[in-house]
């Protein structure tokens, strides 16, 4: 028997011109303040959802991932609002596998993402 390590290796995806909108629209403290805002939220959306996705109703799980998309696309985290629909998607169907697959990129994706705004907020002042 052979086994095969994946290793997951992609990228969070994050889309700068939405960034450098936010920055034209509300100023640089304005901002600040929304992306700060949203990162909080998506943590502790992520953590809330990590921890409950075995035992929680589907129409929670999808109500908490169609708001992960929502906040990752406001502040530019297109690769976490994918997966976060993808999730939405998968949850309409009875399959475990899918559901544990989509979930955990979904948190994976996401410590990626927030990762990566801090990193882009640091090279961008």
């Amino acid at each position: 028997m052979v086994v095969t390590i994946l290793r997951q290796n992609e990228s969070p995806g994050l889309d700068p011109d939405r960034m450098t909108e936010l920055y034209v629209q509300l100023g640089e403290a304005g901002a600040e303040d929304v992306i700060c805002r949203a990162m909080e939220e998506l943590a502790t959306k992520l953590a809330d959802i990590h921890e409950v996705q075995v035992i929680a109703d589907q129409h929670v799980l999808q109500h908490s991932a169609r708001s992960v998309a929502e906040l990752a696309g406001k502040i530019g985290l297109t690769g976490l609002s994918r997966v976060a629909l993808d999730v939405d998607y998968c949850l309409n169907f009875n399959d475990p596998a899918a559901r544990a697959a989509t979930m955990a990129r979904m948190i994976r994706i996401g410590e990626k993402s927030l990762t990566a705004v801090w990193d882009y907020r640091d090279l961008s002042v």
